[in-house]
């Protein structure tokens, strides 16, 4: 168990930081173009036909948050001065240099989403290695930057995470246990290595608002706000802690909810002097400074 020290400070002190996520998967969904079984459900109402084609509303749909959704949400950041992680489905990449471009000059932080889009609960060890790897080789080649941690879509196998220990990724993001990372000790086929768990959340990402229709983009946005002040007052009582919010192109990206994150972003900038917003690298790295593994 990792024992968080009662002195430990995010840096400047503060104790609550923000990690602030844009999941990159548009171009890398299920399709039947791409080999797959059948098209990816038709976002916000879960559609899907009975039988193997292609859907090009749908695939149009994805199109949204590249063409529209991703400029809004980069500019919205830029205003706010605020650094991302983009969680990335590396193919996504592949197929929208533009976006990667934009990660590049900004030098945003990258951390691997897949390659496709898709599941890989069912991939023997042989095939999610050569998923993973793929992933991590495509995002090195598209952003300049090796990832470091990994996200699945969901669902994860035994050996996913001893896989990613194995090449190289140094945190992992499938997890929603807490409000801190905590260690982890991976038996891998060079000995035990250790893994940093940076948990992710689901309560505070915007598909709430697909998954749960009458969660409107202003009580998403309250919902937000409401665990920011509750972390931070945990955090001025001395506890320190994480606030994740996971964002995504074709979701928050549309100008009907576009303002919602606004209003999350310029809460957090008003108590910018006492929280720590950074990428996953820049927060694992802190992390490790102050509680290096110990098995």
């Amino acid at each position: 168990m990792t024992v968080i020290p009662p002195k430990f400070s995010w840096p400047n002190g503060t104790k609550l930081a923000v990690s602030l996520v844009i999941n990159v998967e548009e171009g890398a969904e299920q399709n039947i173009r791409d080999g797959d079984k059948g098209p990816e459900p038709v976002d916000e109402l879960g559609a899907v036909p009975n039988r193997p084609m292609r859907v090009y509303g749908n695939e149009s749909n994805y199109q949204y948050g590249i063409k529209a959704g991703w400029p809004r949400i980069r500019d919205l950041f830029d205003s706010h001065n605020f650094a991302p992680t983009v969680t990335a489905a590396a193919l996504a990449l592949e197929r929208a240099p533009e976006i990667a471009a934009d990660i590049v000059a900004r030098k945003w932080e990258v951390a691997a989403h897949g390659y496709r889009w898709s599941h890989q609960f069912w991939m023997d060890e042989e095939k999610e290695r050569a998923f993973i790897t793929k992933a991590r080789d495509s995002l090195l080649k598209t952003t300049g930057q090796r990832p470091e941690g990994w996200l699945s879509r969901y669902l994860l196998t035994d050996q996913t995470r001893r896989i990613l220990a194995e090449e190289g990724f140094t945190y992992h993001m499938d997890d929603y246990s807490g409000d801190m990372p905590f260690w982890d000790s991976v038996e891998t086929g060079q000995g035990v290595k250790p893994m940093l768990i940076t948990p992710y959340a689901i309560d505070t990402n915007d598909m709430k608002m697909w998954v749960a229709p009458a969660m409107q983009p202003w009580d998403w946005a309250e919902y937000a706000i409401q665990s920011f002040d509750a972390l931070l007052a945990e955090a001025r009582r001395g506890h320190a802690r994480v606030l994740n919010i996971g964002l995504h192109l074709r979701i928050i990206g549309r100008p009907g909810r576009i303002g919602a994150l606004d209003r999350i972003l310029a809460h957090i900038k008003a108590h910018e002097d006492e929280v720590f917003v950074a990428g996953r690298n820049s927060l694992a790295r802190a992390f490790e400074a102050q509680v290096p593994y110990s098995q």
